[in-house]
């Protein structure tokens, strides 16, 4: 392992000397290693860890380890004199007997809670609800000017319950030349519809259910929408929300529409065209939500390693150090270890910190290690600090973020979720090609993928943020083997118990991505350029207005 890891490393500064480029020094390079991997993943990963919940014994433990690792490595805390930045946390349980009733043209439908739709609010109140609040379908629901596309156009929907198909019009027409064709857009994600509708005023937002587009059956949002939900305590919660958010099942959806005396079908048809006007549905919906609601607090991690020429201009490594702790009315193992998700990437951030000390000098540009909290969540962490962040954004150059690493072995590709939306590829492609690795696309572009990790939290700002995944093409088994193990962890060990550390893992292939990742960021920190994102992205219009005040 260690000649096959010296091997890449002088190849890959060679390359990068011959090219212009700074060269990559090798002793940094080689600076990573399996073991002690291995022995921080076993810590962080450790019974005594408390599967890394939250606001509890886990987090604090983490806390500790964290910034002893990064002490002991001679970095500086990232927020001042403190190694922490606090999240302020709220838990939001809503009762389960919550009915929602429509009523339109002389008939009444009532809909039961879980089989026919979910509903919850971020306010910070006992008791939310709507009554008697007119319904207007506004088809995506997406207000998208780089795409010429106002799905509010004309209409004020204060007071009012929207109802919202999910994904994009491009995926519904599969027409490759509207948004994005098949690759979803930020404007596709649910969590986009609701922040759009109480961006529009309305009283209550419900999102449009169906398999294909959404990527996940109706099972999934139902058992991810019960049960208490965690998110940020924000003081203006009740203003800058909607108050009733939620998911109505198809059937659902068509019955609202027929007691309308419209049909649904047609609707969506005519909501996937340019220049689609809101259609009030000619009901009204009413719904109680009775809740408790607790608050507590959290911290993300931030270690910094000043720069010398640009200190002020930071690279941002990231990964989230959180998990789900512990559940006492399972039965059997109650620890949700969380070994691969993500102590991997958590350990990864000390090796990355390691590898940057190693230098025999600084880079030009500060490096920020953010371990962020809250993740499994909704990215509660991170969206915390891109809304509050520790450096400016127009002073953050670029964001990686690690999640779920690569414990299979060496690989002769690496994936790139959301491929093509940056600048920040390049930086990828070649690098990758100096360990003789290609770089490849996200299998499922449908899906949303590159919206749903933490470093989406700073893309939403405006920042340009790097998403790697696994490769898929193992040097000795192939794509298969890589397939059928990915497929054999989502059944059996992911978001479950079972995800400990196994003896059958290969942390080579960590070790060849966090020297690509350290390449990519190595060279970041080295040169003068802001990449930013390509033509056509929903960011790049953030990035433009940020950047303008810089020149």
């Amino acid at each position: 392992m260690r000649s096959m890891m010296s091997a890449l490393a002088a190849t890959g500064a060679l390359a990068l000397a011959g090219c212009g480029a700074p060269a990559v020094p090798g002793a940094a390079l080689e600076s990573f290693s399996t073991d002690d991997l291995t022995a921080h993943i076993a810590v962080l990963a450790s019974d005594s860890f408390a599967g890394r919940g939250p606001a509890s014994v886990g987090e604090d433990r983490t806390m500790a380890y964290l910034q002893a690792e990064f002490e002991r490595l001679g970095l500086e805390p990232g927020n001042g004199a403190s190694w922490y930045q606090e999240v302020p946390l709220v838990r939001i349980a809503a009762r389960p007997d919550a009915e929602l009733s429509v009523r339109g043209q002389g008939a009444q439908a009532r809909f039961r809670y879980g089989d026919d739709f979910v509903a919850n609010s971020k306010h910070l109140d006992d008791a939310v609800g709507v009554a008697d609040a007119e319904i207007v379908f506004v088809g995506y629901g997406i207000v998208a000017p780089e795409y010429g596309w106002n799905d509010y156009a004309g209409l004020d929907v204060r007071g009012k319950t929207v109802m919202i198909l999910v994904n994009d019009p491009g995926f519904a027409t599969g027409d490759s030349t509207l948004f994005r064709g098949h690759t979803m857009t930020y404007y596709g994600r649910w969590t986009y519809k609701f922040e759009e509708a109480s961006r529009q005023g309305a009283a209550a937002a419900f999102v449009i259910h169906e398999t294909e587009p959404a990527a996940y059956g109706w099972d999934v949002v139902r058992n991810s929408w019960s049960g208490p939900q965690f998110s940020l305590a924000a003081a203006d919660a009740n203003e800058s929300r909607v108050a009733v958010e939620g998911w109505v099942t198809l059937e659902t959806a068509r019955a609202i529409v027929r007691l309308g005396g419209q049909e649904y079908d047609s609707l969506k048809v005519r909501a996937a065209r340019a220049g689609f006007a809101p259609v009030p549905l000619g009901v009204t919906a009413a719904v109680s939500l009775r809740q408790e609601v607790l608050r507590s607090s959290s911290r993300n991690f931030v270690a910094r390693l000043p720069g010398t020429d640009h200190a002020d201009e930071h690279i941002i490594y990231m990964a989230h150090w959180d998990h789900f702790g512990t559940d006492p009315a399972r039965e059997g193992d109650q620890i949700f270890n969380g070994a691969e998700d993500n102590a991997t990437g958590t350990a990864g951030l000390i090796e990355m910190a390691k590898a940057f000390t190693s230098l025999a000098a600084p880079p030009s540009r500060s490096i920020l290690f953010l371990a962020v909290t809250a993740e499994e969540q909704g990215l509660l962490g991170s969206a915390f600090y891109g809304e509050h962040p520790i450096v400016p954004l127009e002073k953050t150059v670029a964001a990686i973020n690690m999640d779920g690493m690569n414990v299979l072995g060496p690989m002769r590709d690496v994936i790139v979720i959301g491929l093509g939306m940056s600048e920040l590829d390049d930086y990828m492609v070649e690098a990758a090609a100096e360990q003789g690795r290609v770089v490849r696309p996200d299998a499922e572009p449908e899906k949303g993928y590159y919206y749903r990790s933490d470093h989406f939290s700073l893309a939403k700002q405006g920042v340009p943020a790097l998403d790697p995944g696994s490769g898929q093409d193992h040097v000795e088994h192939g794509v298969e083997w890589t397939q059928q193990r990915e497929a054999e962890y989502r059944a059996e060990r992911y978001h479950m118990p079972a995800d400990e550390m196994l003896d059958s893992w290969d942390l080579r292939g960590l070790v060849q991505d966090l020297q690509l990742f350290f390449t990519v960021g190595y060279r970041l920190s080295m040169n003068r350029e802001f990449p930013n994102w390509r033509q056509g992205s929903e960011f790049k219009a953030l990035r433009d207005a940020m950047m303008l005040g810089t020149e």
